[in-house]
């Protein structure tokens, strides 16, 4: 049986399980969904709405850190845990703090934009569909603003919250690869593959899993452009480069 994994497009939670997917060197095929009219499929092998969601031989795992630790007992070499305890406990503990307030920050930053540019949003999440799917998904999209607003936190006061927790991660990030460059030791690890992920709609990385579609909005460039200069911005397209093929 294929390992498959369920996909949304550009997706930086669906990138953290592409990039342990390339770099445990697995072969898997690509299911990809539309955001939206993917429920009923995902709901169905899975019991919930979310994606990344990877069919293992048959067994399913849901979520991006699942996922990564089904592949470090499946595939051990080359590790994505720092073999000290005490460092992967330090590695683990980011990524679970990462998926749990920096993710969903970058992603309401950038659906700040997003959700005003319908044409280009729909564009970019259905961009391997037939033509006449991409238009209706485009038609639909008027109407499915306000739901695609609440579900990615998009409000004044969120907003104005999740700009910080953004900032803030960027800081931390910046300050903890200063002296080697990764994040937990002197190796690239789950850590560094979350941050940089997560940082990746801010970044817009030259990988065509992440790169922007052109030509990118002007409202979303002045929101790469309000985090070019960082350090972090600057690390986490190393991290790409690097890492990730």
């Amino acid at each position: 049986m294929a390992v498959v994994l369920h996909q949304f497009l550009f997706s930086h939670f669906n990138d953290k399980a592409r990039w342990a997917l390339q770099f445990k060197g697995v072969e898997y095929e690509r299911e990809t969904y539309l955001p939206g009219p993917h429920m009923p499929a995902i709901r169905k092998l899975t019991g919930q709405t979310s994606t990344p969601v990877l069919d293992w031989h048959g067994s399913v795992i849901a979520g991006s850190a699942n996922i990564i630790a089904h592949l470090e007992e499946a595939v051990p070499a080359p590790a994505l845990y720092p073999r000290d305890d005490e460092q992967r406990s330090t590695a683990l503990a980011l990524q679970q703090r990462f998926d749990a307030e920096v993710g969903p920050a970058t992603r309401t930053v950038l659906f700040e934009a997003l959700v005003e540019e319908g044409g280009y949003m729909t564009g970019m999440f259905g961009a391997d569909k037939p033509l006449l799917q991409r238009l209706g998904y485009r038609a639909l999209f008027p109407f499915a603003r306000g739901m695609i607003r609440k579900g990615n936190d998009v409000t004044p006061e969120s907003i104005t919250a999740r700009k910080q927790v953004t900032l803030d991660a960027l800081d931390e990030v910046a300050r903890a690869t200063e002296a080697t460059g990764y994040l937990v030791g002197d190796a690239f690890s789950v850590a560094d593959l979350t941050a940089a992920c997560f940082f990746a709609p801010l970044a817009n990385p030259a990988h065509p899993d992440m790169a922007r579609p052109e030509p990118v909005p002007e409202s979303v460039q002045a929101i790469l452009a309000r985090y070019s200069d960082h350090p972090a911005i600057a690390w986490t397209n190393r991290m790409y480069a690097l890492h990730r093929s």
